[in-house]
Formats: C-alpha cells, structure tokens, sequence
C-alpha cells in the first residue's frame, strides 16, 4: 500500500513538473486562446478610434486635454457608439486605474432606488487622488456609467438627481440612452447632451473592410452593402452578422450575399412581390397557402411586416389611398402580433385587408 502511494504520489508530481522540473511550468500555457467577439475585440481603445461621431469626439478630446469632464447624457439608436466612446474615453483619463475610477451599471442589474442610495452614493463618496500608479497626473474624480438609464424607475432618478448634486467635486456621471424623453428634466439639466446618429454607409463599410483585411476574411462584392442595409446604422450588428457568416461558413471560405441573408433572417424579396401578386388575384384560397408555405420556410412574420412597410410606401403600382390602407392595416397588424397575436391570424388579416383595397380601385 505504500508502495502505491509512493508511486502515485511520484508520477502526479513528474507529471506536474516541466521539462527541466520546473513545478510552475504546467500544461495551462498550452492551452488555447478563447476567441474574442470582433465587437469586443475592435472596440475604441481611445476616442479618436470612435467611428463618424465628429462633434463629440471633438468636445471629448478638448475636454481631456484638460481633464475636466462634465456630467454627460449620451442618447442615439444603438449600435452608434455610445457606451464605447465614454469607455475609452475614460481609458485615456485613467490609464491603469481604469477599473477602480469607473463603476458602470447596466440594465440587466438592479438599479431601483436602494442601488442608487447605496451603491452608487457609497461609490460616489469615496476621494480619488490626482496622481495614477505610473505617477503621471490624472482627474482627481471618478466617473459613474449608467448604461441604459431610461429604464430605471423615475423615483430611482431623483435619488441620483439629489446624489449629483452633493458628489459633483469627486464623481462625475455619464447616462447612456436610447430616449432622451424618458430622463427627467432635473438630470437633463445638470447633464452635457449629445446625439449620436445612425452612422452613415461609408464609416461603417470602411470599418467591416479593416476587420475583414485584420481577420482575412474574404467576401463578395455585394456583401458589404447588404450588411449595411440589414443593420439600418448599427455598427454592432452589422459586425456581429459578418463575423456569424465566417464562423458559419469556416476561416477558408468566402462569404456570399445570400449567406448574409441567410444569417440575418431578412425575408427575400420574393416573398414581397409574390404577397402583393396573391392579392391582387383576390384568391383566398391562394393567400392562405402563401401563408403556410412562408410558416413552413420559418421567416419571421414581424420581419416580414417591417420589410413590407418599406416595399408597399415605395411600390408604384399602388394608388396612394391604396398605400394608406394597408399601411394603416400593418401598424395594427404589428401591435398585434407584439402583443402576443398569432401570426397565422394577423397575416391572414392583413391579406384580407389588401384584397379588399386593391379590388378599390
């Protein structure tokens, strides 16, 4: 029985050292590296690294050379930079002390107003020197991130509202949002606005084409151009759907415009013209296999209403009388099915709904 101890105990310890018998050398170093998500992995490391958003680069690059930051509200569609841009922002003020200068809450946490009194005031209250680690002079406060800050509650905004005002000599606070019309005008106030709008078709070609030349990822011609237009502005998005399709199709192949579409779940367009062609038959019978062949293909009904709004206001061969009908059709046909209605039903009665106003003609 010792034996076998001794020789346990020797094997596992041979095993655990290197070659050269070196304990601390194990089998970890070999393992390998996890990928990184490309959204990640290409975010802005400094604000001029943030893509088009001219004007608030430029008042954020003045305001760090001299490290005065004001409270800051960032509002925009997403996908547009918001959180990346006070991120490295911060990054430049900071440096090493990044992570004890910064406290960021998302809305996947709790932010009622007990996380405002507490966690944030505690935060808040706490001194910061005027000197980093590597001893070069840095912003004596430290910055609160409140990502998604139009869904906390309204009396959870006017604790923060009092706590900015009592903290503003050591904490400076940044609210990122979608809509600006759901903060209160008491933090609109004390805050320093900026707009961030959808970025434009260049900047964000111009930026999937630096990631696929880092990545050497080929694609089609074509295909940067359908991102663009799945994304609708949406950097994010539009870098998440290229980097599916190279994980989809493998690091050798080329990506294809169909792959593209495939990926974002975009209805083709034939189904757009073969809907408007089955009404315009005033077949029933036909609509409602239309219907089952398009459940059977698995497109997504609320996809296919967004993508009929824009195909039905820009048809020609509607009237203009005909255009309102069915657009005034879709948008309840749209609440409907948001509201938990049956796809089958709502397609079935926007179908109805179109028969019915291109027979009035």
């Amino acid at each position: 029985m010792q034996a076998f101890l001794k020789t346990g105990r020797t094997t596992g310890e041979s095993s655990a050292a290197g070659p050269g018998g070196d304990s601390g050398t194990t089998t970890a170093t070999k393992r390998p590296k996890h990928s990184v998500p490309w959204v990640e992995k290409y975010r802005p490391k400094s604000v001029d690294d943030v893509v088009e958003q001219a004007e608030v680069v430029a008042v954020l690059r003045e305001s760090l050379s001299t490290t005065d930051l004001p409270n800051l509200l960032l509002y925009g569609p997403p996908g547009t930079g918001k959180t990346s841009t006070i991120l490295a922002a911060a990054r430049q003020l900071f440096g090493d002390m990044f992570k004890e200068r910064i406290l960021e809450l998302n809305a996947s946490d709790d932010r009622g107003i007990a996380v405002i009194r507490n966690k944030v005031k505690t935060f808040a209250q706490l001194t910061a020197s005027g000197t980093r680690t590597d001893g070069k002079p840095c912003p004596p406060f430290k910055i609160v991130i409140l990502d998604e800050a139009d869904a906390m509650t309204h009396a959870a905004q006017a604790a923060l509202r009092r706590t900015m005002e009592k903290e503003t000599k050591t904490t400076r606070f940044c609210l990122v949002c979608n809509y600006v019309s759901r903060i209160i005008e008491p933090i609109t106030s004390r805050c320093t606005k900026f707009r961030f709008k959808p970025l434009g078709e260049e900047k964000i070609i111009e930026r999937l084409r630096y990631i696929c030349d880092q990545e050497g990822v080929t694609v089609d011609d074509g295909v940067y151009k359908d991102i663009v237009d799945i994304s609708g502005g949406d950097l994010r998005r539009a870098i998440t759907t290229l980097q599916s399709c190279h994980r989809l199709k493998g690091a050798q192949a080329r990506i294809e415009r169909q792959d593209i579409l495939e990926m974002s779940g975009v209805v083709p367009e034939r189904y757009l013209e073969e809907f408007i062609s089955v009404c315009k038959s005033s077949n029933y019978s036909k609509l409602e296999e239309y219907v089952q062949n398009l459940s059977y293909d698995a497109y997504s009904v609320g996809q296919l209403f967004e993508q009929l709004t824009e195909y039905i206001v820009y048809n020609d061969g509607l009237t203009e009388k005909q255009k309102a009908v069915i657009c005034d059709k879709l948008g309840e046909c749209c609440f409907r099915l948001h509201g938990g209605g049956s796809e089958y039903i709502q397609i079935m009665d926007l179908g109805c709904v179109t028969i019915q106003a291109l027979k009035d003609q």
